[in-house]
């Protein structure tokens, strides 16, 4: 049995010893270095651009301006191509811009010999430009008047939707019904993996090749050549290991544009990376909210109708647009119950701040945070257990999605509190915290949270799978969905494994995919590696082991039915698992007979057409010096029922960078932008404050392991889940100790001390 255990990572040694190779490793030696002209404006229009000074530097080779390249406007976002255009993300970017929507939109660039050459011609070239009002806030953007970034949307609006369930009007007039409301807001944050965005690219027979850190290398493909108005054969793309991605790297982010300035200098080899503060304005950032939630109760705690109102600041650029929000609306549909009604009403509006796409959790980490600070609100104003009154409304076992046709099969949100509680020590803890006086004081809170498992129904879910038997009996995998840091090549192994009846040290995944060989997948993102990858890894290893069974059946001269794989070996199951032949003997043999040689492989495609609950919560414990508006985070516990586990220790450790995340979404980051420029100003990693090892306490991890039927090893996910709950529960624990609920994020000092100076307690 290889699923269960806690291997140890197959990547493992050669990234902990630097053999791995990442794409700067494979860069070219006679690589060109290509440089990245950014306005000095956010909202306005490139005039002119004059080059004349740059180009005759020594060292330069070409700049390129934004009235230089094709006009082909095509979508970044990081989704399966629909044949519906009602389906298509938004087409809103060109490779280089004269419609300039954020203070270090891309203008033009240079290509050089060298990095030195390549910052000289840059300082030299000039811009003229036509200024506009800077919108940094919804808010702004929607007013009367604001100009337009985008002129297809009136009042800078990328979309707008309401839906109503029930009859809102008449369920809010039940009579003895209680009302709450409040606002909550959560920041612009940036995902800070290690790796930059990095790519290069070259041609070779007429072809663009990309070697680019990306978690999506087949939907690149076809970006690259929708932005280049090229055939998508003509473009191949080569993902090495990966340093981080996050959702970052699940957008197109410069692999076009450096694939276009291959094609301007020959087809040589040219290298685009960004430094770190490019990094920060010039990809993407997690959508700041602002959310209104509106609740009706009875007196006993039931909701009856509740009401959410969003506002999302998508920044310059359409990416995932919309698809974030309404995620956000999911969580609010599908978390708790309300028993007559809800009504949901939501913005996306273009602004001038850096653009907003997919980050781990894609609109949960918001919409939780509200909604679960709401929650906690409302408990302590009707002075109700926190953890009973969420039990009397939240999703029950045997709930059913009508839209994704999801099936809540377990008590799992009971389960999960449970196992968290004793961890954390809840009871005990709520007792002794109990009518605290002083400057320093502690708290204890608690968040639910909810995700699905892959992005069915809203796009398709297919992962293609290609397994190949060795002349030893070892076996090659190799698949579309990528590897960025999780361990999905781990688990990849175990499932190989266990559905072959090999041992994991005899699978061999393959972890560089590349788009002229590796079979179709799309990629990282939406917690899907498991499930849909998963699908595709028993459907092929189902396929190859029947193989290899009618082939050892000819060979030991016995019935199929009667032979099974355990250890390696071929196995007689009707006397006791008795040893026939080895698999190496048998693939050797196969591979090499002299009257039906025959190479054993095994490839195929699995589109999976259902979705999957995650479920769980999480427990903060928090020390507040009030005087100082200061938080000391004690303890974060989080509990999770993913199904199965495949491997525990990566599962735990999965976990673990989630729970880190939560702690910087809800006690440190945030972009600070100069409201007159428009400009970031804290765009490195000195100013933007990240959580350090000493802002950590014990991370604590439980689970409850409920196979998910619909899955093909039980298991559902786990990659996004973990960053969910924690800054609601860091929240509702501030609101424990000091009695002050306090409904915008960051937790910072800044924000502590005037919240409690309000409050009176300073």
């Amino acid at each position: 049995m290889s699923v269960g255990q806690s291997i140890p990572r197959v990547d493992a040694w050669e990234k902990v010893s630097g053999r791995a190779k990442y794409t700067d490793d494979l860069v070219d030696r006679n690589v060109l270095v290509a440089r990245i002209l950014h306005s000095t404006i956010a909202n306005g229009l490139v005039k002119k651009i004059d080059p004349g000074e740059a180009e005759k530097m020594p060292g330069v080779v070409k700049i390129l301006t934004c009235f230089d390249v094709p006009d082909f406007p095509f979508p970044t976002a990081g989704h399966p191509w629909s044949t519906n255009p009602a389906h298509w993300d938004p087409m809103d970017r060109r490779l280089l811009n004269k419609r300039v929507r954020l203070y270090g939109d891309d203008i033009a660039a240079v290509v050089a010999e060298d990095e030195v050459a390549a910052a000289r011609a840059l300082r030299a070239i000039r811009v003229e430009y036509e200024e506009y009002p800077v919108l940094l806030s919804p808010e702004d953007a929607m007013k009367e008047g604001a100009p337009l970034l985008h002129g297809e949307c009136p009042n800078n609006i990328l979309k707008h939707t309401t839906v109503e369930d029930g009859n809102f009007e008449e369920a809010v007039k039940e009579e003895g019904l209680i009302f709450f409301e409040g606002v909550y807001e959560t920041p612009i944050v940036q995902h800070c993996h290690i790796e930059t965005a990095v790519s290069w690219a070259y041609m070779e027979s007429g072809r663009i090749v990309v070697v680019a850190s990306t978690q999506i290398p087949h939907i690149i493909r076809r970006i690259v050549a929708q932005a280049l108005g090229i055939p998508w054969g003509r473009v191949r793309i080569i993902k090495p290991y990966i340093g981080g991605g996050f959702g970052n790297k699940q957008d197109s982010l410069y692999e076009p544009l450096n694939a276009f300035l291959c094609t301007q200098v020959g087809g040589r080899p040219v290298k685009l990376e960004l430094s770190r503060e490019e990094l920060f304005s010039g990809t993407r950032v997690r959508h700041g909210e602002k959310i209104h939630l509106k609740t009706w109760l009875r007196p006993d705690g039931r909701l009856v109708a509740r009401s959410y109102t969003a506002f999302s600041n998508q920044g310059a650029y359409g990416s995932h647009g919309h698809g974030i929000a309404a995620k956000g609306t999911n969580v609010f549909r599908q978390l708790y119950r309300d028993e007559k009604a809800r009504r949901l009403d939501i913005s996306t509006v273009y602004t001038n701040t850096a653009t907003a796409g997919a980050m781990r959790g894609y609109g949960t980490p918001q919409a939780v945070f509200a909604i679960e600070s709401h929650m906690e609100d409302i408990a302590r104003k009707l002075g109700m257990d926190p953890l009973e009154f969420r039990f009397l409304n939240v999703m029950p076992p045997g709930f059913v999605d009508a839209f994704t046709g999801n099936v809540n099969y377990f008590d799992s949100f009971r389960q999960c509190v449970e196992k968290g509680k004793a961890r954390i020590k809840w009871d005990e803890k709520r007792e002794r915290y109990r009518n605290q006086t002083g400057p320093v004081r502690r708290g204890i809170g608690v968040s639910l949270f909810w995700y699905n498992t892959a992005v069915w129904p809203i796009s398709i879910e297919i992962s293609s799978c290609r397994m190949t038997l060795n002349q030893d009996g070892s076996v090659q995998v190799q698949l579309g969905e990528t590897e960025i840091g999780q361990g999905a090549d781990t688990v990849y192994t175990q499932m190989t494994a266990e559905t072959l009846g090999i041992p994991w040290q005899k699978v061999y995944v393959t972890s560089v995919q590349d788009t002229d060989i590796t079979p179709f997948g799309t990629g990282a993102y939406g917690s899907r590696q498991t499930y849909v990858g998963g699908a595709a890894i028993h459907k092929a290893a189902t396929m190859l082991r029947e193989k290899i069974l009618r082939r050892a059946a000819e060979y030991t001269h016995t019935s199929p039915a009667r032979l099974d794989i355990a250890g390696g070996n071929i196995v007689n199951t009707e006397f006791g698992g008795r040893k026939l032949v080895s698999l190496e003997e048998l693939a050797t043999d196969t591979l090499y007979h002299e009257e039906h040689a025959e190479h054993l492989t095994a490839e195929t495609t699995a589109q999976v057409k259902s979705n999957a609950f995650s479920l769980g919560c999480a427990f903060a414990e928090v020390e507040v010096d009030i005087p100082l508006g200061k938080i000391k985070l004690l303890s974060l516990v989080n509990c999770h029922d993913c199904g199965r586990l495949i491997n525990p220790k990566t599962a735990e450790g999965q976990v673990h960078g989630g729970q880190s995340m939560a702690i910087g979404f809800g006690m440190f980051e945030r972009l600070i932008y100069d409201p007159k420029t428009g400009k970031l100003l804290n765009d490195n990693l000195l100013d933007y404050k990240l959580p350090t090892i000493l802002d950590h306490p014990r991370l604590d991890v439980e689970f409850v392991e409920n196979p998910e039927p619909t899955s093909a090893y039980g298991t559902k996910a786990l990659g996004e889940p973990p960053t969910v709950p924690g800054a609601a529960a860091i929240r509702n624990a501030v609101l424990n100790a000091t009695g002050v609920g306090i409904n915008k994020i960051p937790l910072t000092p800044h924000v502590l001390f005037e919240e409690f100076r309000a409050a009176g307690l300073i």
